[in-house]
C-alpha cells in the first residue's frame, strides 16, 4: 500500500511539474489593438473596451475614463498655472488617451561650465517667482500668475503631447529588454547608433529607480509617476506624488487637491488604470496588406530604420514585480507582443532641444525615439511637430541616424513612396 501511495504521489508530482513547465513555456500572444476609447460628450466611457485589465473592487473602465476626461476649474484644483483642463484635452486624437496637436514650452540656459540650468521665472510683476523647472505653462487662473519666458533663457523648445494608448504594455517591458536593445545597437550600426537607457526615480517607491521610458526625455519609468507629475505640471492639480503647487497666487484650494474617492482611489489611480487598460494603436489592416506597404516595410528594415524604431518587443511575464516593488504585471499586460516601432531609448539625431530633465548632462540633445504606432493619425511629425511631411521628418534624422537617412536619400522616388505607404499604415 505504501509503495502504491508513493507511486501515485510521484505520478502526481510529475504531472504537476510538466504542467508548470508548460505554463512557463507558454508562447507570448499579440497585445489587443484598437482605437476603443471614444471620447463622448454624453456618457463618457460607456462605449469603451479595455484590454482585459482587471478593475479594482467597485471600479469600472467607464468610470476611469470619466475621471480621465473630467474638466477642472479653480474649485477642483486647476492651476494656478496650467496647460490643459483635462487629460483628454491633450490626449484625444482620435480617441481619449491618444496623441495631440498640443505642444508644451520648455526653456533654460547654460551655466559657465556648459551645463543646463532650469530657469527662475518671475511672475506677479516680479514680486513672486517659480524656480527649478524648465516648463513654461501657457495658461493661468489669474493674470498675476501668468508665466513668460525670461530673456535670460536662450534655450527654448516645443514638445508635442505624446500618445498614451498602449502605455500599459510599455510599462510592462522589463528593464533588461531595453538595456539589451541599447547594447546591440552599436553592432547593428557600425558603432554609429547607441541608445541611452537612463535610470530614473519611481515616485511611488522612494529610493527606487527603474529604466525610464515615458516622456520625451525618458523622465519617468512608471505610469503612476508620469501621471502624477503631469497632473501637477500640465494641470496644476497637486496629488500624493506631487504635493505642492508651483505658486499659490490665485489658488483657492488646499494641497493635495487629488484625494481618494469612495473607492479609495485618487484621480491619478483612475488615470493609471485607464491608460493601463488601453489597447495598442491598431494598424490600417487593409493598407498594411498591400504590396506597396509590404515592400515599404522591407525597405524600412533594409536601410536600418528599425535599429531604433524597433518593430517587436515582448513584455515581461505576468507576475513580474516592477516599479520598485509597487506593481505586479497583470495577466492582461504580461508576455504580450507589441509593435511600437520604438526602442524607448534616448538618441542624438541632431534634433535635440537642449533640455536636461532626469538624465545626466549628456542627454541635453537627446530625445526618446518616437513610437510610430498610430502614426497615421498625426498630421504633423517629430517631437516639435515642425515637420509637415514624412519626407521632411526623415530628412531631419542626422547625428546617430545620418547613415540611415543617407540610405533613404539613395532610394528611388518609387521606393520612397513605398516607405511612406508603409508608414501610413501604422
Amino acid at each position: 500500500m505504501t509503495r502504491r501511495i508513493i507511486a501515485v504521489l510521484v505520478l502526481l508530482l510529475g504531472v504537476t511539474a510538466i504542467s508548470l513547465a508548460l505554463t512557463a513555456q507558454q508562447p507570448p500572444t499579440e497585445a489587443p489593438a484598437g482605437f476603443d476609447t471614444p471620447t463622448l460628450a454624453q456618457n463618457p466611457g460607456s462605449q469603451s473596451k479595455n484590454n482585459g485589465l482587471a478593475e479594482p473592487p467597485g471600479d469600472s473602465y467607464a468610470l476611469d475614463q470619466q475621471v480621465y476626461e473630467q474638466v477642472h476649474d479653480a474649485s477642483t484644483g486647476l492651476g494656478p498655472v496650467f496647460n490643459g483642463r483635462a487629460c483628454a484635452e491633450c490626449h484625444q486624437n482620435p480617441v481619449s488617451g491618444a496623441a495631440s496637436q498640443f505642444t508644451e514650452l520648455r526653456v533654460g540656459h547654460l551655466d559657465a561650465n556648459g551645463n543646463f540650468v532650469n530657469p527662475t521665472v518671475l511672475i506677479n510683476d516680479g514680486a513672486n517667482s517659480i524656480a527649478g523647472r524648465s516648463l513654461i505653462n501657457d495658461r493661468a487662473l489669474v493674470p498675476q500668475a501668468q508665466e513668460h519666458v525670461p530673456i535670460t533663457e536662450n534655450i527654448r523648445a516645443l514638445r508635442a503631447a505624446l500618445n498614451t494608448l498602449g502605455d500599459g504594455f510599455v510599462e510592462a517591458i522589463d528593464d533588461s529588454t531595453l538595456q539589451t536593445i541599447a547594447q546591440q545597437q552599436p553592432d547593428l550600426s557600425d558603432g554609429r547608433i547607441h541608445g541611452e537607457a537612463i535610470e530614473v526615480p519611481v515616485l511611488e517607491a522612494p529610493g527606487q529607480n527603474r529604466v525610464g521610458r515615458f516622456g520625451w526625455k525618458d523622465q519617468h519609468s512608471s505610469l503612476l509617476s508620469f501621471i502624477g507629475d503631469a497632473y501637477l505640471n500640465e494641470m496644476g492639480v497637486t496629488n500624493r506624488l506631487r504635493l505642492k503647487d508651483t505658486t499659490t497666487i490665485g489658488k483657492v484650494t488646499q494641497d493635495p487637491e487629488d484625494v481618494p474617492d469612495n473607492l479609495g482611489l485618487a484621480d491619478i489611480d483612475h488615470f493609471a488604470q485607464f491608460v493601463r487598460g488601453t489597447k495598442v494603436p491598431p494598424r490600417d489592416a487593409a493598407l498594411a496588406a498591400t504590396a506597396d506597404a509590404q515592400a515599404g516595410q522591407a525597405l524600412f528594415e533594409k536601410i536600418r530604420c528599425n535599429t531604433c524604431h524597433v518593430e517587436t518587443i515582448i513584455t515581461a511575464a505576468a507576475g513580474t514585480v516592477i516599479n520598485g516593488g509597487t506593481f505586479s504585471v497583470p495577466d492582461a499586460l504580461g508576455n504580450k507582443i507589441i509593435h511600437p516601432f520604438s526602442d524607448f531609448l534616448l538618441h542624438d539625431i541632431e534634433t535635440g532641444d537642449g533640455i536636461v530633465q532626469a538624465g545626466p548632462q549628456d542627454t541635453a540633445n537627446k530625445l526618446r525615439t518616437a513610437a510610430l504606432w498610430g502614426l497615421r493619425m498625426r498630421p504633423r511629425f517629430m517631437h516639435d511637430l515642425k515637420s509637415l511631411t514624412l519626407a521632411d521628418a526623415i530628412e531631419r534624422h542626422q547625428g546617430e541616424a545620418a547613415n540611415v537617412e543617407r540610405r533613404f536619400d539613395q532610394l528611388s522616388p518609387a521606393e520612397k513612396q513605398q516607405i511612406f505607404t508603409f508608414l501610413n499604415s501604422l
